[in-house]
């Protein structure tokens, strides 16, 4: 039977009603209020319908590198799929609720490139952008936004050095904090703790806490292939408490594999945390974004492959949502 326990309500970016949608990147910077109430306004509009209730939403998800789409299986064997600027206007016309970016490349060279393509990309849309990949300081979360980034995702860098979240979240406002989190099944023997080759904030059983036979996660950096030792429930935990507004959830183990999304992990993180969590990895048809949402309490689910191959459309998916008695923002 789909449909998780009933949870807290999750914290969200207020509702902005006066605020106007706005030119994108030429947020004052200068002035942290102003990022606030730009990035809160098109988030709040994103994930309410007209009548101000909380919508699940659709998230169309561009892997750039070299300035193009690609598109691979577990982070690897990519394929070009097109020009990023095209399809994010397309995604949105089909009635996306975000995009995302993430920049797969390893030169700073490419992460320039990336940008000039968000600015051109910003000037189309008016649904959130959201910025990933090579991020390392708060400096690269500044030039993202002023790119015309509503919110930038930390990953490798949150690891490395946690304080980079909290540190963005005062500056710029956690709604603007994504923490990407890649995460790969492992067995669990019921004595490792799971919080492990970094010094965490977190008690030391926080994930003892769960029953012997649970499965565990551990999280990895660098493009899915370091791993760190750091149990992936415990860190949605820790990455929460330093500021992060969302949750970019990816299974390495379903990336491109399209059997479906992790729903064992997604559940287990949304669960532990009280803020939005993406569920990414693994859509192979408009069910498998159906199960995520109802069936393990994902507030959005993270598409790619099949829109660019044309499997099913967002129009597609959300009236499949739709039927199940999921609310969703209408599509074109």
């Amino acid at each position: 039977m789909l449909g998780g326990a009933p949870r807290a309500p999750k914290l969200r970016a207020a509702p902005a009603p006066d605020a106007e949608r706005e030119p994108r990147g030429r947020h004052d910077l200068r002035d942290p209020g102003c990022v606030r109430l730009a990035c809160a306004a098109r988030a709040a509009r994103a994930d309410r319908t007209l009548d101000g209730m909380l919508t699940r939403r659709i998230i169309v998800c561009l892997d750039v590198k070299g300035g193009r789409v690609v598109k691979g299986v577990q982070f690897v064997q990519l394929r070009d799929v097109g020009d990023p600027v095209e399809l994010a206007a397309r995604y949105e016309a089909e009635g996306a609720d975000e995009i995302v970016f993430l920049d797969i490349s390893a030169s700073a060279e490419e992460r320039g490139t990336l940008l000039d393509v968000a600015r051109r990309t910003a000037e189309r849309l008016f649904i959130p952008l959201t910025i990933g990949g090579g991020v390392r300081t708060t400096g690269d979360v500044e030039r993202a936004l002023r790119a015309g980034a509503d919110k930038v995702s930390i990953n490798s860098a949150a690891v490395e050095r946690p304080a980079i979240l909290a540190e963005s979240a005062s500056r710029f406002g956690s709604q603007c904090v994504v923490a990407s989190i890649d995460a790969k099944g492992r067995e669990w023997n019921g004595r490792e703790s799971g919080v492990g080759s970094r010094e965490s904030s977190l008690p030391r059983d926080a994930a003892d806490s769960r029953p012997f036979d649970s499965r565990q996660w551990e999280v990895y950096t660098h493009g899915g292939r370091t791993p760190t030792g750091l149990d992936a429930v415990a860190w949605a935990r820790e990455c929460v408490e330093r500021g992060a507004g969302e949750i970019l959830l990816t299974s390495i183990d379903r990336d491109g594999a399209r059997t479906g999304y992790d729903l064992e992990l997604t559940r287990a993180v949304a669960d532990a945390v009280n803020v939005p969590v993406i569920a990414s990895g693994g859509a192979g048809s408009a069910e498998h974004v159906r199960d995520a949402i109802a069936g393990a309490n994902a507030d959005a689910a993270l598409v790619a492959g099949i829109l660019h191959d044309g499997v099913t459309t967002v129009g597609e998916i959300k009236q499949l949502l739709r039927s199940t008695g999921i609310r969703v923002r209408g599509s074109a």
